[in-house]
């Protein structure tokens, strides 16, 4: 898959952020997703495949993106058995967010890239449009920390697995009012707190990084980026792990879904009969072969954000691998016209 596809996946996210990053900074969050979701959607038109969306732009049966089941690539087109091989066909199951961050991208603000993240048919969790409860750390904390401890257990372990003391752990969490009371724990720990309004794929990845000075993520987050996330911290051996909140009442901001009880008996319809089961990476990522790849729109803790020049754009995307087990960063100039110049810094 990897040897397939790795180099047409960061095409991908890389012209998803092209696309996205030419409305940073003007206040238009739709407008700046919408063009990563078409730009996304017609590079994986193009490659050889039989994909299918298993966490996208909602679930919706009609709708002109990627949405939740839509099939994408050349093997999905309707003169499919003229180009492409049965015996040769690779399926693969897709979770995508072409614009994760989209305020960030509005108002011009760090940390927003294209995502995305693959496996073979049934490689990748199907998460409902919930919420989900979070924590990402590094890989010395794999099997450690866990999400039923208390944020002051878990900074204690942590501390102890990466030799530092708890007020040198710097620990990310969305901006919510339902983080309230764990803000305050983990700063009565002794750690310290990096608040973020957007964006917390990026952070959980920075925890399977050393020296992002980002050593855990906590807290509740949409639950399709937490797939996402997954994938790529089983890849890079990191600990991940997701519990699914279904009660509007724990997120107060509201939910897909009038109330707890409907929440619940939309679960059970979705084949979930455990709604409070605690889920591995391994789990939310269970696929022989995991990919993940990600370019910046805006800077970011692992890359840079995308960089016009007169005649093109410079990119750095980031694609991880199970198969390989590798991690690159890659740099990438798209010549779209003649250049004056082009900059190598």
């Amino acid at each position: 898959m990897e040897s397939t596809l790795g180099l047409e996946i960061i095409e991908v996210v890389e012209q998803a952020a092209i696309a996205s990053a030419k409305w940073m900074g003007k206040g238009e969050k739709n407008t700046a997703d919408e063009v990563a979701v078409e730009a996304m959607r017609e590079r994986m038109n193009k490659i050889h495949m039989r994909g299918r969306i298993v966490i996208g732009e909602g679930e919706r049966d009609d709708a002109p993106m990627l949405y939740i089941g839509e099939e994408v690539g050349i093997c999905t087109q309707e003169d499919a058995k003229n180009v492409c091989n049965p015996e040769e066909l690779i399926e693969i199951d897709i979770a995508v967010d072409p614009c994760e961050g989209t305020n960030l991208v509005a108002y011009g603000q760090n940390g927003s890239m294209a995502v995305l993240a693959i496996s073979e048919k049934g490689g990748l969790f199907a998460a409902p449009d919930f919420y989900m409860k979070k924590l990402a750390a590094p890989p010395a904390a794999k099997g450690h920390v866990d999400i039923n401890k208390s944020a002051t257990e878990n900074l204690q372990i942590l501390g102890d697995c990466l030799e530092r003391s708890v007020e040198e752990l710097v620990v990310v969490v969305m901006d919510r009012p339902r983080h309230k009371e764990l803000i305050q724990e983990i700063r009565a720990a002794g750690a310290r707190v990096r608040l973020i309004s957007d964006g917390d794929v990026s952070a959980a990845i920075s925890c399977g990084f050393a020296g992002t000075n980002i050593h855990a993520l906590m807290g509740i987050g949409a639950a399709p980026e937490g797939v996402i996330s997954a994938a790529a911290m089983r890849c890079l051996g990191g600990h991940f792990q997701g519990q699914l909140i279904y009660d509007p009442e724990v997120v107060k901001t509201g939910l897909i879904g009038e109330s707890r009880d409907g929440n619940l008996a939309r679960l059970k319809e979705m084949g979930i009969e455990d709604p409070d089961r605690v889920y591995t990476d391994s789990e939310l990522a269970s696929g022989e072969t995991v990919l993940f790849a990600a370019c910046g729109i805006t800077p970011g803790t692992l890359m840079e954000g995308v960089r016009f020049f007169h005649g093109g754009a410079r990119t750095q995307s980031l694609v991880i691998s199970s198969q390989s087990q590798t991690a690159r960063f890659v740099d990438t100039i798209h010549i779209q016209e003649q250049p004056k110049y082009i900059e190598l810094k």
